[in-house]
């Protein structure tokens, strides 16, 4: 099994320490004065944060666990019609989560009036950052995917022996490739034999294909989670997350639901799979911890504070877009199963929509 998880965890460690330092660095600078703050007790302020890690960090963990619990419910087996339904509204989920939510907020901040370099008014640096960020998730994406390729191909590669190389020389004279078993002195003819080697290749490939979607996409989910998590737990107004808490359970539930598909689809090990459930799980309440813990000095409206929240959100905006569109809805919406039944292909399309809709709904009140 090719362990392509490694590189992926100590990078999302490395995010989480660099965006922890986000808020250390702008505590000191005063920039524009804040919003006002309401009259609520500390108490009352931090039982509903405390409510909200709860709620988030369950919501989260039971959207991601869902679809891999495939293994065991038929519902959800990747191989299911209605695995392609649920797939396709949680694609929606991410491609409004990019569009209707995070660039928002990024070209928020990027323009805000607070921000007095007149740098950042002139040029739209928000959908340049998006833009860079999603032909940057492409490169990755490739280059990941040919890479691994590769890596199992060499490793996969037979070895033969002398008296091996002149059976396969003698076979290619005659037309076909002979495999020569010692044991049993048998003889295969090559056309068997190069369409299972080409079928094996086609499913690893696709195997690949998939553990690299799964863990880029998580890469991009991580980035926007940490951030929406340090802005609800910073907040002091009661009346700012009561609507976040509710709106941010169903997106991280939702959310969770894209990712734990792809995560079922790339058949990781167990320790993997975990790994990657815990990331998801707790990046969002962890954020809200640190935002918790700074909201006395953290001041959101400081120049640098804005300049780095909005370059982050634009980024983390470009890889879901692409990830959606490209990776999720393109993927599936392309299968051979999907074109060639127009039922599952309405149904997906209206769960797509249903998704997008439904999360997009979601803004108004986040």
């Amino acid at each position: 099994m090719i362990n392509l998880h490694k590189p992926t965890i100590f990078l999302l460690i490395f995010l989480h320490f660099l965006l922890l330092s986000i808020p250390l660095s702008v505590s000191a600078e005063c920039g524009c004065d804040s919003e006002p703050k309401t009259s609520s007790s500390a108490i009352k302020l931090l039982k509903y944060k405390v409510g909200a890690v709860l709620s988030i960090l369950i919501a989260g963990g039971f959207g991601v666990s869902l679809p891999i619990l495939g293994k065991t419910i038929s519902v959800f087996h990747p191989e299911n019609n209605l695995f392609f339904i649920i797939k396709a509204f949680a694609g929606g989920v991410i491609l409004s989560t990019g569009f209707v939510h995070i660039l928002p907020d990024a070209y928020e901040s990027l323009t805000s009036p607070c921000l007095s370099q007149k740098t950042w008014k002139d040029f739209p640096f928000t959908g340049f950052f998006a833009m860079l960020a999603a032909i940057l998730t492409m490169m990755i994406d490739t280059f990941a995917t040919r890479f691994y390729q590769r890596s199992h191909f060499r490793k996969a590669l037979p070895v033969y022996d002398d008296h091996d190389d002149k059976e396969m020389m003698q076979g290619e004279h005659d037309g076909r490739v002979h495999v020569h078993t010692h044991a049993r002195h048998g003889h295969a003819h090559g056309s068997a034999f190069t369409s299972d080697a080409t079928d094996s290749s086609s499913k690893n490939s696709e195997l690949i294909r998939r553990r690299v979607v799964s863990q880029v996409l998580e890469l991009g989910i991580v980035v926007h989670s940490v951030i929406i998590g340090i802005s609800l737990g910073a907040s002091e107004s009661i009346k700012t997350i009561k609507p976040l808490v509710a709106a941010l359970t169903f997106h991280q539930f939702f959310e969770g639901m894209g990712l734990g598909g792809c995560i079922s689809q790339a058949k990781f090990k167990s320790t993997s799979i975990l790994t990657m459930v815990l990331f998801f799980s707790l990046t969002t309440p962890s954020g809200i911890g640190i935002g918790i813990g700074i909201s006395k000095v953290y001041k959101e409206n400081s120049p640098t504070a804005l300049i780095i929240e909005g370059i982050f959100n634009s980024t983390s905006a470009g890889i879901l877009i692409y990830m959606a569109l490209v990776d999720l809805l393109a993927a599936d919406f392309m299968n051979p199963k999907l074109q060639t039944n127009l039922k599952l292909q309405l149904g997906a399309n209206f769960s797509l929509l249903l998704g997008s809709g439904f999360m997009s709904l979601l803004a108004k009140w986040a």
